[in-house]
């Protein structure tokens, strides 16, 4: 089976290494290529629970002065990942879904609790904050990374694709699709 992944080589390449391992063939066209961005200074100490709706939120967080046992929410497995790899002891994973992860705030935090931090990319499909802000949650949203769509393709994996179809491709982001079409 030829697949294609869409994601940036840092975001796939263990799951190239896995495809090929299983005998198939792997293209790799990034669509998006993601950049930090500067944010202001948060004390993460006023806050009782952050919300990651992507692993790249994950990513290019300044870390060092979280109390890493904070209750912390992912989008799904891939950003739980990450939230774990940099030491985050108390996370709960909504599977993907945006949706779910609302309900999964809404029934593991209460509002009396305390604050919420969301930290996110500049485009977001579903506005979290303010959903729970009319829920009655006080939540700020940080951005902190930007996605730009790639314009220019490696020319050797366009002819790859024009010759050979892939028979499956990974989109991962409403993004990601918008990029692709």
């Amino acid at each position: 089976m030829h697949i294609l992944l869409t994601r940036t080589l840092d975001d796939c390449y263990n799951i190239i290494l896995k495809f090929k391992s299983l005998g198939h063939q792997v293209s790799h066209l990034p669509l998006l290529s993601i950049k930090k961005l500067d944010y202001e200074q948060i004390d993460f100490s006023n806050f009782k629970g952050i919300i990651f709706t992507s692993a790249n939120a994950v990513k290019f967080l300044n870390i060092k002065n979280i109390d890493k046992n904070l209750l912390c929410f992912c989008v799904g497995a891939a950003t739980e990942k990450k939230a774990r790899s940099i030491g985050f002891q108390n996370v709960i994973s909504s599977e993907g879904n945006v949706e779910n992860l609302k309900e999964l705030v809404l029934q593991n935090f209460d509002k009396k609790d305390g604050k919420l931090i969301y930290v996110s990319g500049e485009i977001i499909s579903f506005d979290l904050d303010q959903q729970l802000l009319k829920q009655g949650y006080s939540i700020q949203r940080i951005v902190n990374y930007k996605t730009n769509h790639n314009k220019k393709f490696d020319e050797n994996v366009v002819n790859e694709l024009k010759l050979k179809i892939p028979d499956m491709v990974y989109i991962y982001s409403q993004n990601s699709a918008s990029s692709f079409l």
